[in-house]
């Protein structure tokens, strides 16, 4: 069987991929599985190191043609395609010298008691064992670099499965890893139905579970998980936003928060969501958003001036334009938007003070609806910020540093933001969401470590 891909924008289809059924998996996490097991045949760190960065050129080489199959088949606008590509590149040469600085061991000093003189004692790091990468479809090279780049710089087998409506540009950058010069039974391309991502993620010999999607999934995955398999899961938040009335641009704190609340439709797990003004700057700073908002370039995600594309399916357009029209019956002012134009494309949506209960108050949308609420105290707009069980990434707005080390201190986050929107990242950095919205450290990096273990070694000397 096969999975036809099509484009979120228009039903065109874009492509095709083969489904790997059960058998084939098994014999994919089999062959890897051997390899892993097979020390003598582990690549040493040279060779990956020149296999990546092969890799790195070929992507660069194939940047366009990455950008524009992005665009097509997961509805992300050009211009943040090619930014997606270049940040997947930079990724794979960060991933090189993670290699040649993030990775080393350490020494565990001995002699402290009469028991441990005379013993010289280390730690490295060793490779896993075999991956499992469950990806998903908003970012989907760049989150394919995050879940199989480390595990390849490592010395890991990894076996992917991307988002069936973006498996395409998997399927690319895969062949390119094999093109590099990796055995293809270390990077396996797996598009699978369900059932056979049950079975590779309850099988025993995966070593480590990556997933990157819905905490509902997420964490029903982990539950599947044969006991002592690590993992990490990256699931969506609803990022907060607090705008002190003391900063120094509006202008300038209006264009951060719309690119953070519109970015790829709000389909991003780190999506500007909710934004708490003060009450004495709310309506001048609405009228701002709102102006910007209804300045937003909406339509076909091919073409280079637009800013912002569509939803992933209609599907997903529905459930948003349900939770906007009923937001507006619970008393939200709808200033902007709130209507489909297409099937999937819905307009940049703008509401004022949604009810505290309203679905788009309390979950994640992850489509291009942006809620404003105005507050008179810190404390309070802390207290809502905080009153969901997702917290990721916050941002704070604001000139003044008792106010900026305060929302530090007391957001429910696992990073503050400073007068920048709640949706930047750079790929060496920490990133992981707490509670439901995740498990385990994100980024090159800190992937890279998850993907080893600690190997100690005693010596004893005369």
């Amino acid at each position: 069987m096969s999975i036809t891909i099509q484009s979120p924008f228009d039903n065109s289809v874009v492509g095709t991929v083969k489904k790997l059924t059960q058998d084939e998996a098994n014999t994919a996490l089999a062959k890897a599985y051997e390899l892993s097991r097979d020390k003598s045949k582990a690549l040493p760190h040279y060779e990956r190191i020149a296999i990546l960065e092969r890799l790195a050129t070929l992507v660069s080489q194939e940047s366009k043609e990455f950008a524009l199959l992005i665009a097509k088949e997961g509805g992300k606008p050009l211009i943040d395609a090619k930014v997606e590509v270049n940040r997947a590149i930079d990724g794979i040469r960060l991933a090189i010298k993670e290699m040649m600085h993030g990775l080393a061991g350490e020494e565990i000093p001995m002699g402290y008691t009469k028991a441990s003189e005379n013993r010289l004692a280390f730690t490295t790091r060793e490779p896993i064992g075999v991956v499992l990468a469950i990806s998903a479809f908003n970012h989907p090279l760049n989150l394919i670099v995050h879940q199989v780049v480390p595990a390849i710089a490592v010395g890991c087998p990894v076996i992917v499965k991307p988002a069936s409506s973006t498996a395409l540009t998997c399927e690319k950058f895969v062949n390119l890893v094999h093109k590099a010069g990796l055995d293809k039974a270390l990077c396996v391309f797996a598009p699978c139905s369900i059932d056979v991502a049950e079975f590779l993620v309850s099988d025993s010999r995966i070593s480590f579970f990556s997933f990157i999607g819905s905490a509902k999934v997420g964490w029903y995955l982990r539950n599947k998980l044969y006991p002592g398999t690590r993992y990490a899961l990256e699931h969506g938040g609803v990022a907060p936003v607090i705008v002190d009335k003391n900063i120094d641009n509006m202008d300038e704190v209006v264009a951060s928060i719309v690119k953070g609340a519109y970015y790829h439709a709000g389909q991003v797990c780190i999506s500007t969501k909710r934004v708490y003004i003060h009450e004495d700057i709310i309506i001048e700073m609405s009228k701002k958003i709102t102006a910007a908002v209804s300045k937003l370039n909406v339509g076909d995600p091919t073409l280079p001036e637009t800013e912002v594309g569509p939803l992933i399916t209609e599907k997903e357009a529905s459930r948003v334009e349900s939770w906007v029209n009923e937001a507006i019956a619970e008393g939200a002012k709808l200033l902007v938007g709130g209507k489909r134009i297409s099937t999937t494309l819905f307009e940049p949506t703008l509401l004022l003070e949604p009810s505290k209960k309203s679905k788009v108050s309390v979950e994640e949308t992850f489509g291009p609806v942006l809620c404003l609420y105005a507050y008179k105290d810190m404390d309070d707009a802390l207290t809502w910020a905080n009153s969901l069980d997702m917290p990721f990434q916050s941002a704070i707005f604001s000139n003044n540093i008792n106010v900026i080390t305060k929302a530090y201190k007391e957001f429910e986050a696992a990073a503050v933001i400073v007068n920048d929107h709640t949706a930047f990242r750079v790929d060496w950095m920490p990133f992981a969401g707490r509670r439901s919205a995740g498990y385990g450290i994100g980024g090159i990096g800190h992937a890279m470590k998850e993907m080893t273990n600690h190997k100690m070694i005693v010596i004893k000397t005369k």
